[in-house]
């Protein structure tokens, strides 16, 4: 058979606890049919499948799902597609948390509380036939499209971009941009946020020269060099802030509404409203990058 690149890439606005903008999933419709780049968490599917109704499709003609990491916002709800029939692709580290999500689940429990229902919604186990464990490289032939699989660690171990042709579908590995805004951001929870192994993968992206990236957080961007270089020079500035509150004896509560208010002075200084540097924290939680990038430090000491 020849897979041949014609496609139609269309942004799906999950409404993350109703704020628009903030998480997306992807429908890229093939010569043979439609196939999912993220699912988003268990609590969006009623958006989801709102959204995908708009476009024309229903669950049961979403066959192939891609998902770029495990984390609860890429792929809270791929054990629901897999139940429905689908085949979700995912990294070798993933995914025997996408067949038992019991331990990804208690792990998430200990960050968000009594809060994981009405963030996260459900997280069902997805049959182990429904998923298939990808690795660097791996080529996925789908909707007569191929994806190849990129492995991307930095944000998490277990990330691979998803690379279409000339563009890819970049997960959390490019960092936050929302639409029409200039602020790029970093998402750097615990526990694998790493600043070399992430400033490694920006140099792979990079050099790959794509005309176009499609990050879950969130939208079509097309000045690529800009947000890697954005993203490079904030791996930098981000780790460095921490660093100095840590240096100082500053403690995590404290340093908690000081990284905060660095980010939306930076954002501000863009030109942000209120508004949006709420839709920011709500695609990016930001005290979960200083736990991240503590955690990065202690490990280096």
């Amino acid at each position: 058979m020849i897979y041949f690149l014609t496609m139609d890439i269309r942004t799906l606005d999950l409404n993350f606890q109703n704020v628009p903008q903030a998480i997306a999933s992807y429908l890229v419709i093939g010569p043979d049919g439609p196939v999912l780049v993220e699912t988003g968490p268990g609590s969006t599917l009623a958006a989801l499948q709102a959204e995908l109704a708009r476009h024309g499709y229903e669950p049961a003609d979403i066959h192939h799902v891609l998902v770029t990491h495990i984390h609860l916002d890429h792929a809270g709800a791929a054990g629901w597609w897999a139940q429905q029939g689908a085949q979700v692709y995912v990294h070798y580290f993933g995914a025997r948390h996408l067949i038992d999500p019991s331990k990804l689940w208690a792990s998430a429990s200990r960050i968000y509380g009594d809060k994981m229902e009405m963030l996260w919604g459900e997280m069902l186990p997805a049959p182990a036939e429904r998923v298939t464990a990808v690795h660097n490289n791996d080529t996925i032939q789908v909707a007569g499209l191929t994806f190849t699989a990129l492995e991307t660690p930095g944000h998490a171990r277990h990330h691979h971009v998803w690379q279409l042709g000339d563009v890819a579908f970049t997960g959390d590995a490019v960092g936050i941009r929302l639409p029409h805004n200039p602020l790029v951001d970093v998402p750097a929870p615990p526990p694998e946020f790493d600043r070399e192994t992430w400033l490694e993968t920006l140099d792979r992206l990079q050099a790959a020269q794509f005309s176009a990236l499609y990050p879950t957080h969130f939208g079509r961007l097309e000045d690529v060099d800009h947000q890697i270089d954005s993203l490079r020079a904030l791996l930098d500035d981000a780790p460095n802030f921490i660093r100095k509150q840590m240096q100082a004896n500053v403690s995590r509560d404290d340093m908690i509404p000081l990284y905060e208010e660095w980010v939306r002075d930076r954002a501000r200084a863009l030109g942000l409203t209120e508004m949006q540097i709420h839709q920011y924290e709500m695609a990016n939680p930001l005290y979960m990058s200083v736990d991240g990038i503590v955690r990065y430090w202690r490990k280096m000491e």
